[in-house]
Protein backbone atom coordinates (compact mmCIF):
# COMPACT_ATOMS: atom_id res chain seq x y z
CA UNK A 1 0.00 0.00 0.00
CA UNK A 2 1.56 3.31 -0.98
CA UNK A 3 1.44 4.77 2.53
CA UNK A 4 2.17 8.43 2.83
CA UNK A 5 4.26 9.59 5.77
CA UNK A 6 1.82 12.42 6.61
CA UNK A 7 -1.06 9.93 6.89
CA UNK A 8 0.92 7.60 9.13
CA UNK A 9 2.18 10.51 11.22
CA UNK A 10 -1.25 12.07 11.82
CA UNK A 11 -1.39 12.42 15.60
CA UNK A 12 -3.68 10.15 17.55
CA UNK A 13 -5.30 12.42 20.13
CA UNK A 14 -7.41 9.78 21.91
CA UNK A 15 -5.29 7.94 24.51
CA UNK A 16 -7.34 4.72 24.24
CA UNK A 17 -6.87 4.65 20.47
CA UNK A 18 -3.13 5.29 20.85
CA UNK A 19 -2.93 2.43 23.37
CA UNK A 20 -4.75 0.13 20.94
CA UNK A 21 -2.21 0.75 18.17
CA UNK A 22 0.74 0.59 20.58
CA UNK A 23 -0.40 -2.84 21.81
CA UNK A 24 -0.34 -4.45 18.35
CA UNK A 25 2.67 -6.31 16.92
CA UNK A 26 4.61 -4.19 14.38
CA UNK A 27 3.37 -5.75 11.10
CA UNK A 28 -0.27 -5.55 12.19
CA UNK A 29 0.18 -2.09 13.72
CA UNK A 30 1.69 -0.80 10.47
CA UNK A 31 -1.14 -2.29 8.39
CA UNK A 32 -3.83 -0.84 10.67
CA UNK A 33 -2.12 2.55 10.78
CA UNK A 34 -2.05 2.42 6.98
CA UNK A 35 -5.82 1.88 6.91
CA UNK A 36 -6.23 4.70 9.43
CA UNK A 37 -4.25 6.99 7.16
CA UNK A 38 -6.39 6.07 4.15
CA UNK A 39 -9.59 6.63 6.14
CA UNK A 40 -8.42 10.06 7.36
CA UNK A 41 -7.24 11.12 3.90
CA UNK A 42 -10.45 9.90 2.28
CA UNK A 43 -12.59 11.77 4.80
CA UNK A 44 -10.62 14.97 4.19
CA UNK A 45 -11.09 14.66 0.42
CA UNK A 46 -14.75 13.57 0.36
CA UNK A 47 -17.33 16.36 0.05
CA UNK A 48 -19.94 16.31 2.79
CA UNK A 49 -17.96 14.33 5.37
CA UNK A 50 -16.62 17.25 7.37
CA UNK A 51 -14.86 16.61 10.68
CA UNK A 52 -14.13 12.95 11.43
CA UNK A 53 -14.37 11.61 14.99
CA UNK A 54 -11.78 9.01 16.02
CA UNK A 55 -12.73 6.88 18.99
CA UNK A 56 -12.61 3.35 20.35
CA UNK A 57 -15.85 1.42 19.74
CA UNK A 58 -16.16 -2.20 20.86
CA UNK A 59 -12.44 -2.06 21.59
CA UNK A 60 -11.57 -1.10 18.00
CA UNK A 61 -10.50 2.18 16.39
CA UNK A 62 -13.62 3.69 14.88
CA UNK A 63 -14.11 6.61 12.50
CA UNK A 64 -17.35 8.49 11.80
CA UNK A 65 -18.36 11.94 10.66
CA UNK A 66 -19.02 14.32 13.53
CA UNK A 67 -22.09 15.79 11.83
CA UNK A 68 -25.20 13.67 12.46
CA UNK A 69 -26.94 11.85 9.60
CA UNK A 70 -23.88 12.04 7.37
CA UNK A 71 -22.44 8.55 7.28
CA UNK A 72 -21.81 5.38 9.20
CA UNK A 73 -18.87 4.24 11.32
CA UNK A 74 -15.85 2.44 9.87
CA UNK A 75 -13.90 0.30 12.37
CA UNK A 76 -10.56 -1.46 11.88
CA UNK A 77 -8.93 -4.39 13.65
CA UNK A 78 -7.29 -7.76 13.25
CA UNK A 79 -9.54 -10.64 12.26
CA UNK A 80 -10.10 -12.76 15.37
CA UNK A 81 -8.30 -16.08 15.22
CA UNK A 82 -6.12 -15.14 12.25
CA UNK A 83 -2.50 -14.08 12.70
CA UNK A 84 -2.21 -12.51 9.26
CA UNK A 85 -5.60 -10.99 8.41
CA UNK A 86 -7.14 -7.65 9.33
CA UNK A 87 -10.33 -5.89 8.34
CA UNK A 88 -12.39 -2.78 7.91
CA UNK A 89 -15.79 -3.29 9.54
CA UNK A 90 -19.02 -1.56 8.52
CA UNK A 91 -22.50 -1.41 10.05
CA UNK A 92 -24.05 -4.77 9.16
CA UNK A 93 -27.57 -3.35 8.78
CA UNK A 94 -26.52 -1.17 5.84
CA UNK A 95 -26.20 -2.28 2.23
CA UNK A 96 -22.56 -1.18 2.11
CA UNK A 97 -20.76 -4.52 2.00
CA UNK A 98 -23.31 -5.83 -0.51
CA UNK A 99 -22.47 -2.83 -2.71
CA UNK A 100 -18.73 -3.39 -2.21
CA UNK A 101 -19.14 -7.00 -3.39
CA UNK A 102 -20.78 -5.79 -6.60
CA UNK A 103 -18.25 -3.02 -7.19
CA UNK A 104 -15.06 -4.87 -6.23
CA UNK A 105 -15.65 -8.65 -6.34
CA UNK A 106 -11.98 -9.41 -7.03
CA UNK A 107 -10.37 -6.70 -4.91
CA UNK A 108 -11.35 -7.93 -1.41
CA UNK A 109 -12.41 -10.93 0.60
CA UNK A 110 -15.65 -10.30 2.46
CA UNK A 111 -17.15 -11.37 5.77
CA UNK A 112 -20.92 -11.45 5.70
CA UNK A 113 -22.54 -8.02 5.57
CA UNK A 114 -19.92 -6.41 7.77
CA UNK A 115 -16.29 -6.54 6.64
CA UNK A 116 -13.64 -6.18 3.98
CA UNK A 117 -10.86 -8.65 4.78
CA UNK A 118 -7.22 -7.89 4.00
CA UNK A 119 -4.01 -9.87 4.47
CA UNK A 120 -0.66 -8.79 5.87
CA UNK A 121 1.97 -8.77 3.17
CA UNK A 122 -0.53 -8.12 0.37
CA UNK A 123 -1.07 -4.62 -1.00
CA UNK A 124 -4.32 -2.89 -0.11
CA UNK A 125 -6.27 -1.98 -3.27
CA UNK A 126 -6.06 1.68 -2.32
CA UNK A 127 -8.46 3.25 -4.83
CA UNK A 128 -11.14 0.62 -4.15
CA UNK A 129 -10.66 0.89 -0.38
CA UNK A 130 -10.92 4.68 -0.45
CA UNK A 131 -14.10 4.47 -2.53
CA UNK A 132 -15.64 2.04 -0.02
CA UNK A 133 -14.71 4.32 2.88
CA UNK A 134 -16.16 7.36 1.08
CA UNK A 135 -19.42 5.47 0.50
CA UNK A 136 -19.60 4.58 4.20
CA UNK A 137 -18.78 8.07 5.46
CA UNK A 138 -21.51 9.57 3.22
CA UNK A 139 -23.99 6.69 3.48
CA UNK A 140 -26.83 8.79 4.92
CA UNK A 141 -26.22 11.70 2.54
CA UNK A 142 -26.73 9.46 -0.50
CA UNK A 143 -30.35 8.80 0.49
CA UNK A 144 -31.04 12.53 0.76
CA UNK A 145 -29.74 13.32 -2.72
CA UNK A 146 -26.77 15.32 -1.49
Amino acid sequence: MGRREDELAAPIDVPEVRAFFDSRPPPLRDALLGLRGLILATAAQTPGVGVLVETLKWGEPAYRPKAPRTGTTVRINAVKGSPDRYAAYFHCQTTLVESFRLLYPDQFRFEGARALILSLGEPVPEAAFRHCVALALTYNLAGRGQ
